[in-house]
């Protein structure tokens, strides 16, 4: 009886392994500037039972820095220029995960600079990985930004994008 409760408890360790190797494959590297497209990363996530990984600006962005209407604004600032990276917080390892959702909102009908600043950090090792982009916008779709993204890294493995919601 030792025996059986012994193999069943290390099979049941072995299979506990396994599935949390599975999901240690799946991460949600995201950006949010209001709350709208963390909501959407969270529900991806919990969807994929992916990791969850929050892409921060060293500084973050105010009320006034997303003022799309004034041309003066850090955002439109960024925005007029393609060789703009903004400084990220952090990054994390993403070495472990062989699929990674990317998400941010749409600005300027593609994604921000810092999703620009956060795949430059890791272009290394971003080769190889299937990469699903992601957006949420009030007005436009995904598609002009997947574009963007497959034309500015040509050597990454870019899939369709998801457009999760509209405000």
């Amino acid at each position: 009886m030792k025996r059986l409760t012994l193999c069943a408890l290390l099979l049941a360790t072995l299979t506990l392994c396994a599935q949390n190797t599975q999901d240690m494959q799946t991460l949600v590297a995201y950006f949010s500037a209001t709350g709208t497209t963390r909501a959407a990363a969270q529900k991806l996530a919990k969807q994929h039972n992916a990791v969850l990984w929050e892409i921060e600006a060293a500084e973050p962005y105010t009320a006034a820095d997303l003022d799309w209407r004034n041309e003066q604004s850090r955002s439109s600032l960024e925005m007029k220029d393609p060789d703009e990276r903004p400084t990220i917080k952090q990054c994390t390892d993403i070495r472990p995960y062989s699929t990674i959702y990317v998400g941010f909102p749409i600005w300027w009908g593609i994604c921000p600079r810092i999703i620009n600043s956060w795949i430059d950090n890791n272009l290394e090792q971003l080769q190889g990985k299937t990469l699903i982009p992601f957006a949420t916008s009030g007005s436009s779709g995904v598609e002009e930004a997947v574009a963007y993204l497959r034309k500015t890294y040509p050597s990454l493995t870019w899939q369709d994008g998801l457009l999760l919601n509209k405000r």
